[in-house]
C-alpha cells in the first residue's frame, strides 16, 4: 500500500456509510454463491431463526430468505445500513420474517442456544474470524454457521498485496489455517469454496463506477471523500494484478 492512501479505517464510519450504502452489496458475492452456500446447510423450520451479522443494506440477506425458512434478524453497526435493510425486505415482500435491527457483533441480543443458523457473509472480519466464531458459538443450537472471509489462496505472495492486507486485515491467512480455527472452535467444517472471480468484479467492482461518481459529485471539494474514492480505486487495481493469491471463502460448519 502506498503511503499516500489510507486504510478504510483511516475515514469517518458516516462517509464509508454514506458511500457503501450506494451499492447493493457491501462486499464481493452473489445470488448464485448465497444460494450454493445455503445448498450445504440442513433444512430449517418455518420456526428457525437466523441471524445475519454485518448484514449492511441486505442484499445477500433478500436472497438467503429466498432459499430457507424461519425469522432472519439482520443485524449491522449503521443506522442507515438498517433503514436500507427494512425498506429492501418491504420491497422484496419478506418483511413479515426479515427485520433488519441496529446492533454490534461484539454484543449480540440473542439468548443461549437460541439460533439455528448464524450468517455472516464478507463482514466477520469486523470482529475477527476466530473471535467470531468462538464468541457467537454459545448462540447457536446444533446446527449452522456460515462465513465469508478473506483468505490467502497461496502461502507466499508478493510484498505489495500483502502489505496490503496486513494493514487492514492482518487475521488475512491461508485457508487450512482458517479450517483449523473452525474446528477449534467447536465446529465440523461441512464445506468449503472459493468465491468466482465475478463475484468481485460484476457484483462488487462494476457497481462502484456510478456510485464513485454520485459520492464524488455530493462531497464535491470534499479532500476525505477524494481520498475514500482512491483508495477504492487502489484496492480494485489490486485485485486485477493479485486475484491468483486471494479472495474471498465460504466456510460452512456445523456446531458440535
Amino acid at each position: 500500500m502506498s503511503n499516500d492512501l489510507k486504510s478504510i479505517h483511516d475515514f469517518d464510519f458516516t462517509m464509508i456509510c454514506n458511500y457503501f450504502k450506494l451499492l447493493e452489496r457491501q462486499g464481493p458475492g452473489s445470488p448464485e454463491v448465497t444460494q450454493k452456500a445455503v445448498s450445504f446447510i440442513n433444512e430449517l423450520s418455518d420456526e428457525a431463526k437466523i441471524a445475519d451479522i454485518g448484514c449492511g443494506t441486505g442484499g445477500q440477506t433478500m436472497v438467503l430468505a429466498n432459499y430457507t425458512k424461519g425469522q432472519i434478524t439482520g443485524i449491522d453497526l449503521f443506522p442507515d445500513f438498517i433503514e436500507f435493510f427494512n425498506r429492501n425486505a418491504a420491497n422484496t415482500h419478506c418483511e413479515n420474517r426479515v427485520k433488519g435491527i441496529v446492533g454490534s457483533m461484539d454484543n449480540l441480543p440473542f439468548q443461549n442456544e437460541e439460533l439455528d443458523l448464524i450468517w455472516s457473509e464478507g463482514a466477520i472480519y469486523n470482529i475477527g474470524f476466530e473471535r467470531g466464531m468462538n464468541e457467537w458459538n454459545r448462540f447457536l443450537k446444533k446446527d449452522g454457521f456460515i462465513a465469508v472471509e478473506a483468505s490467502w489462496f497461496t502461502p507466499e505472495r508478493p510484498a505489495e498485496i500483502e502489505d496490503f492486507w496486513l494493514a487492514n486485515y492482518p487475521e488475512i491467512d491461508t485457508i487450512p489455517t482458517k479450517i483449523a480455527q473452525m474446528e477449534k472452535a467447536g465446529y465440523t467444517l461441512t464445506a468449503h469454496f472459493i468465491l468466482p472471480e465475478n463475484c468481485w468484479t460484476e457484483h462488487f467492482y462494476a457497481p462502484q463506477f456510478p456510485a464513485q461518481e454520485a459520492f464524488l459529485k455530493e462531497y464535491s471539494g470534499n479532500a476525505a471523500a477524494a481520498d475514500l474514492i482512491a483508495g477504492q480505486r487502489h484496492e480494485q487495481s489490486l485485485y486485477d494484478k493479485y486475484k491468483e493469491y486471494y479472495g474471498y471463502v465460504f466456510y460452512i460448519g456445523q456446531k458440535r
